[in-house]
């Protein structure tokens, strides 16, 4: 594993929050994990972005940092958003988050900034580039059951268990190799109709879209269905992702920075 200096040269990247009721607020946040992954193997400094939707000035935002990351989280996009139905045993939803969320993901892609998503994020992504989604996916026929196994242990439920193949000349082979990786894939929803401007990068066993990129991006914009921020002291490919990611945020800092000196 690297280890990163996080005082050296940490460039801003904007990090998306859900809103979750707690001692009578609403509170807007991110897991830990994701923080933990973008400082110690990104070397970047994570700023949590409100869901406050379109009271936000999303270009005004991507003007000031280098890199979004989209977290994962407990609550679904809501079907609204891609043409189904919304039912309670699809939710929870977090309608604040994707009022955020899906405008800025396209956003971040129009101007260039290096993109992460995760979770969640990669459902966002699509969703944001035009795709739909399928519910519940256990229980579609010749699907297998994605879902976290059944245990009081979060590292149980995060454990690295499911093969996917990164698919060659893919992004993501660039980042981590060609071929079969295991990873920790747990969730419950997944991509149906593909986003325009996507492309699949990893396929799990059963055909399920594990990875996407943008098509022609100037930067590294990828979604991951899988956490790579769970195991990333730990495992060489989850750091691949998060370092890959810390690097295009600092190549595009580095260019800001260039177009800002003073001629001559």
């Amino acid at each position: 594993m690297a280890s990163w200096n996080i005082q050296d040269n940490q460039p801003l990247i904007a990090v998306s929050t859900d809103v979750r009721q707690l001692y009578n607020y609403l509170w807007h946040a991110a897991p830990q994990q994701y923080l933990e992954a973008a400082v110690a193997a990104a070397g970047v400094f994570p700023l949590l972005v409100p869901s406050f939707g379109d009271r936000l000035d999303f270009d005004q935002l991507l003007a000031a940092v280098d890199g979004v990351m989209i977290t994962g989280s407990g609550s679904n996009v809501h079907p609204s958003l891609y043409g189904g139905d919304a039912s309670e045993a699809n939710g929870p939803y977090d309608p604040a988050r994707d009022s955020t969320t899906l405008p800025l993901i396209r956003k971040a892609i129009d101007h260039g900034v290096p993109l992460l998503a995760i979770c969640r994020g990669i459902q966002e992504l699509n969703v944001a580039l035009g795709g739909t989604l399928v519910t519940e996916i256990q229980d579609r026929p010749g699907l297998l059951d994605h879902r976290a196994p059944q245990s009081d242990s979060r590292d149980e439920q995060f454990a690295i268990r499911q093969t996917v193949t990164i698919k060659p000349g893919s992004c993501l082979a660039g980042v981590v190799g060609a071929g079969e990786i295991k990873v920790n894939s747990l969730h419950r929803q997944a991509i149906d109709r593909l986003g325009s401007r996507l492309q699949v990068e990893v396929v799990a066993e059963d055909g399920t879209v594990e990875a996407v990129s943008v098509r022609n991006s100037r930067t590294l914009a990828v979604g991951v269905q899988w956490h790579p921020e769970y195991w990333v002291e730990s495992d060489e490919a989850s750091e691949r992702i998060f370092r890959a990611f810390g690097d295009a945020v600092r190549a595009h800092a580095a260019a800001r920075t260039g177009m800002r000196l003073p001629a001559g």
